[in-house]
């Protein structure tokens, strides 16, 4: 049985398009866990009315106390009944045949403890960008990656929260998603199960991630997920392009930084990411930065 974890908080004018998507999946053998991380809207509302329409017991509300994200995905991990877990954010939706895509990677791949599909960005002007993938190792609509940071590093992400699958004891022995994290907990999991299995993938587009408008987060004060990359990279040096994946996370927190013209982290992230790919060509936007911010004082 396959496990369907969404977290919830405020989107109850969204949340029925998400569960919509699920219901008309060609698959039965699931179960929906929806964790309501303490939502003050409709949310909770508008998945009772959906209870009658799923099979006795195959839709349950766990409510929990605001976490965050990455609480509110491990809640559901805990609870999942399933052998496999697969997630669906509030607010994006799976096209027809995306569970059974998914099935049929884990009946075919044995040896893989992740499964994923290709997924499409639906921009807010009502765009469809699929999402672009290089140095994939197989040829053919499906097979095994097994170079997962070198992929990560020059392409789109080829994984997304809500187009991957995993086993839930992997994720529950690598302690799920990192709690208390605003941006990149989600980079990190993938990270951290790319270390202990090959990814079984397929190329077609089965997901449709609703991209949102609004400027990124401020970054953190305490860059943990660079710390844990890093960690990481201690532990399994040997990963092919994980370094080059480590200088991207820094190159990436460098552009949060000056979007909100914390020009002191900016310069730490470029040094941070200068030690694991030694080039000075991401300097540039910094340095121009720089320079205007220091004009306009």
């Amino acid at each position: 049985m396959i496990s369907i974890v969404i977290p919830l908080y405020n989107k109850g004018e969204l949340v029925a398009r998400a569960l919509d998507s699920i219901l008309v999946q060609k698959f039965d053998d699931c179960e929906v866990v929806v964790v309501d991380d303490g939502s003050t809207d409709n949310s909770v509302a508008v998945v009772n009315r959906y209870l009658s329409r799923f099979p006795e017991g195959r839709l349950r509300v766990v409510a929990q106390s605001n976490a965050g994200v990455g609480a509110a995905r491990n809640r559901g991990i805990a609870s999942a009944r399933g052998e496999y877990v697969t997630f669906l954010d509030a607010d994006d939706e799976w096209k027809p045949g995306h569970l059974a895509a998914l099935a049929a990677l884990a009946d075919g791949y044995g040896e893989c403890g992740v499964f994923a599909t290709n997924y499409e960005n639906l921009m807010t002007d009502g765009r469809t960008v699929p999402n672009q993938l290089r140095h994939l190792p197989f040829e053919g609509p499906e097979g095994v990656i097994d170079n997962y940071f070198v992929m990560a590093a020059e392409s789109n992400p080829p994984l997304w929260t809500s187009a991957v699958m995993a086993r839930t004891g992997l994720l529950r022995g690598v302690g799920g998603f990192p709690e208390g994290i605003k941006s990149g907990e989600d980079l990190l999991l993938w990270a951290r199960l790319a270390a202990k299995s090959p990814i079984a993938y397929c190329t077609e587009s089965s997901a449709v991630y609703h991209r949102g408008s609004s400027n990124p987060r401020p970054p953190e004060r305490v860059d943990e997920v660079g710390i844990a990359f890093e960690a990481l990279y201690r532990e399994h040096p040997q990963l092919p392009g994980l370094k080059r994946y480590i200088a991207l996370w820094y190159n990436m927190r460098m552009s949060r930084c000056l979007a909100h013209r914390m020009y002191g982290r900016a310069w730490k992230a470029l040094w941070r990411s200068v030690r694991y790919r030694p080039t000075l060509r991401i300097a540039k936007p910094l340095v121009q930065y720089t320079l205007l911010g220091l004009r306009r004082r």
